[in-house]
């Protein structure tokens, strides 16, 4: 049997490594508040599949015991035409911030997520100020079709939820021919896919009450840390006399 046993790491400051513990992926303190969960939508149109599917979701999560905000995509300018402080960004970036959890839903158009998807995830920046608006929050993915089932769309979010450093769960949500899953006052219709969406935010909204009293600890890099101790030394260091 052949073993590995050298530990040296003589690139890396020692000092800023954190060995994991079971102690400290302890729950610290238990929240007493209910899950908060964002819930967005791609979709402008009036009789919106993504906006029904999206409310079912949240009527689920509501169920569960989750508090649930929906933001309304109207009115909420292209990124980067207006300054940070319009109204709808405010709003949009309060609610990222107050999330523990997210849902994105976004119909497929030309293979991928909708102009109206991507312009609020382009919104919420990765930090503000010392928040992160996005990060260590849990996220489940979900898209409604004209067509055939697809999961080109769940696949993009899926990659924008890594790069805005949330923790996607597993689950997803695909609906195809969303037009004959909704009934005239836009409630889904029991089917498979009825059940597949309770899946999603049942498994959701564990994945939420497991990981949001431990997300900054998960979160936590050792290179960050590193660039904060250097940044400190930096700030504390004697001044030079240059002659």
């Amino acid at each position: 049997m052949n073993t590995f046993d050298d530990k040296s790491l003589p690139a890396f400051a020692l000092n800023q490594i954190d060995i994991p513990t079971p102690e400290k992926l302890a729950i610290p303190a238990h929240y007493t508040h209910a899950p908060r969960i964002l819930l967005l939508y791609g979709s402008l149109r009036e009789r919106s599949f993504s906006r029904f599917l999206t409310e079912e979701a949240a009527r689920i999560l509501l169920h569960l015991g989750a508090e649930v905000r929906i933001f309304d995509p109207r009115d909420l300018p292209m990124a980067g035409s207006v300054d940070e402080s319009h109204p709808k960004v405010v709003e949009l970036r309060a609610l990222s911030i107050w999330s523990e959890g997210q849902v994105w839903c976004s119909p497929e158009r030309h293979g991928t997520i909708t102009a109206v998807m991507k312009n609020q995830i382009d919104w919420i920046p990765l930090e503000q100020g010392a928040m992160r608006p996005s990060q260590g929050r849990t996220l489940a993915v979900m898209q409604v079709s004209g067509g055939s089932q697809s999961f080109n769309t769940v696949n993009v979010m899926r990659v924008l939820g890594r790069w805005m450093r949330m923790f996607t769960i597993p689950n997803q949500s695909s609906v195809a021919k969303a037009y004959d899953e909704f009934d005239a006052a836009g409630r889904m219709k029991p089917s498979p896919y009825y059940d597949r969406l309770f899946d999603v935010m049942e498994e959701l909204y564990k994945f939420t009450l497991l990981l949001r009293e431990r997300s900054d600890y998960l979160t936590d890099r050792y290179s960050e840390r590193r660039q904060r101790h250097v940044s400190a030394q930096k700030s504390t260091a004697p001044a030079v006399d240059v002659i």
